[in-house]
């Protein structure tokens, strides 16, 4: 039993011989030399990329695969095939671009949503489509509110590229997981919804056939969506291969989005900014009017160069200073409506600035009104001056104005003028599911009577005692069907002497 304590004593003092002891004499140490190191071979250390330009920046975070598929080539084909469709949309991204990267990276989602308004709306922000959808983004109404933009008389959260950026991406982020967290399915159901890809998933594992994509039933708009998109981030991340020009756009923020806290004049906050108010507005095209909405939101966006300039000049004017104002005496008849129309504002707005409760309004009495600094036509990006540009773009055929009555409808008015619903709907910048109200100018562009050859000019004529239709139509060479559609009339009712008309005439065929 002694053997383990000798191994373990042994250890002991093999353990303590490794120490100096002070009571042995110490043997000379000789000498030692010590190699010099051997240098370690040199190993290059990549630099990081300098990432300047957001193409750049898209390009290096694209990652979902594009596959071989006769759509996604078809569109890819077409962007090659038109290039200067990608110069000029990439040129109106300049400005938004950079925050609409931020917000997807932020969010660790596919970079390539970042591309999706070329897709929905070739990156207008006034873009309005047949469906009446709306915004870089192209949000419907209920959409846009289920995810918490506003929408008044006088803004727009839809076509707010901050705020609906903001909201596109809480949907997409939605749909990833109510689709089974699979982006080709929630892309698609930011097309068509959730409730139609899941169907098609579920109606396809039912009948034992694959559930990707590319196997499900789904409108064709999107199944060429998809594919669309797919085929863009292909075109981005091989520009050069393909020989597509994109305008650099610096990876640094462009723009400030700042509070200003109340109701501003947009000709005035371009003043304080340093700009046009048609280069504010474009920025901000949110806004449907001549000034920012009263109840808010009342953020203002601005280009990053300008905002501390304009930020010093807000401050130095107090809230009422930031809109004109014109004191109104109210007529016999008046009405907050009535008042509000006259002066491009609403009921609302006129109660909150005169403290009104309820509706009535005492003749005689005054009322505070905001209004606009400059002519209203100055507000070139206004939806007023936007849908007058849209209605008076010169197309084919003669142009007529049409006033709303009540009981009208686009299918009324189309088939009295003999035209198609979406004709009439997209002359007056409209989607054919969009209500009328009682008074609405609208144009229609109408073929005018014979061969078409000539010079087709209005006539305003007033009827004489006398005047029939038949007889205005044969002294002006023109149809009595045409007399009726130009003017609504009723050809059950007689003419009236002093009635005014409408006609569109070929001057060089006639001699009045």
């Amino acid at each position: 039993m002694r053997l383990p304590i000798l191994v373990i004593t042994g250890g002991i003092l093999l353990l303590s011989g490794c120490q100096t002891s002070p009571d042995l004499p110490q043997e000379p140490q000789a000498p030692v030399t010590i190699a010099p190191p051997k240098p370690l071979p040199e190993v290059e250390i990549e630099q990081p990329i300098a990432v300047t330009d957001v193409w750049q920046r898209i390009r290096l975070g694209l990652s979902m695969p594009v596959p071989d598929q006769k759509l996604v080539n078809q569109y890819r084909d077409w962007y090659i095939k038109n290039p200067q469709h990608l110069a000029r949309v990439s040129q109106r991204a300049t400005p938004f671009m950079y925050l609409i990267v931020e917000e997807v990276e932020k969010r660790n989602l596919p970079i390539e949503l970042a591309l999706l308004p070329i897709v929905e709306s070739a990156f207008d922000p006034f873009a309005y489509s047949h469906g009446a959808a709306s915004g870089l983004w192209q949000f419907t109404s209920p959409m846009a509110r289920h995810f918490g933009l506003e929408m008044n008389w006088w803004y727009d959260g839809r076509r707010d590229v901050p705020a609906a950026t903001v909201a596109a991406m809480d949907m997409m982020e939605y749909l990833y997981d109510r689709t089974g967290e699979n982006w080709l399915y929630a892309i698609a159901a930011y097309n068509t919804g959730e409730g139609r890809v899941n169907n098609a998933v579920r109606n396809n594992k039912r009948n034992g056939k694959s559930h990707d994509f590319w196997s499900l039933r789904l409108p064709t708009e999107t199944r060429r969506y998809v594919p669309q998109l797919l085929a863009l981030a292909d075109v981005v991340a091989n520009a050069d291969k393909y020989g597509i020009e994109l305008t650099p756009i610096a990876n640094e923020p462009q723009l400030e989005v700042i509070d200003i806290g109340s109701q501003i004049d947009l000709a005035l906050a371009a003043e304080f900014a340093g700009m046009t108010t048609d280069e504010l507005h474009k920025i901000n095209p949110g806004y449907n009017r001549w000034a920012t909405a009263p109840d808010g939101p009342h953020n203002l966006v601005l280009p990053i160069d300008k905002a501390e300039s304009f930020k010093l000049e807000l401050a130095k004017t107090d809230a009422k200073s930031r809109l004109k104002w014109q004191r109104y005496q109210i007529q016999s008849g008046d009405s907050l409506g009535v008042i509000a129309r006259k002066f491009h504002t609403t009921p609302s707005a006129l109660k909150a600035v005169n403290d009104i409760n309820g509706n009535t309004i005492i003749a005689g009495r005054h009322l505070l009104i905001p209004v606009a600094a400059q002519d209203l036509s100055d507000y070139n990006l206004s939806a007023e001056q936007r849908l007058d540009q849209h209605q008076n773009r010169q197309r084919k055929g003669v142009k007529l104005d049409y006033q709303v009555k009540s009981g009208d409808s686009l299918w009324k008015i189309a088939k009295q003028h003999k035209i198609k619903v979406s004709q009439l709907a997209s002359w007056n910048n409209m989607a054919p599911s969009d209500p009328l109200r009682v008074g609405q100018n609208m144009v229609i562009w109408t073929q005018t009577s014979g061969n078409g050859q000539g010079v087709t000019r209005t006539v305003n004529y007033t009827v004489r005692s006398g005047d029939s239709l038949a007889r205005i139509a044969s002294k002006f060479k023109v149809r009595v069907g045409d007399l009726v559609r130009w003017n609504s009339l009723d050809k059950q009712k007689y003419l009236q002497p002093g009635q005014k008309l409408k006609l569109y005439v070929n001057v060089t065929g006639n001699r009045v």
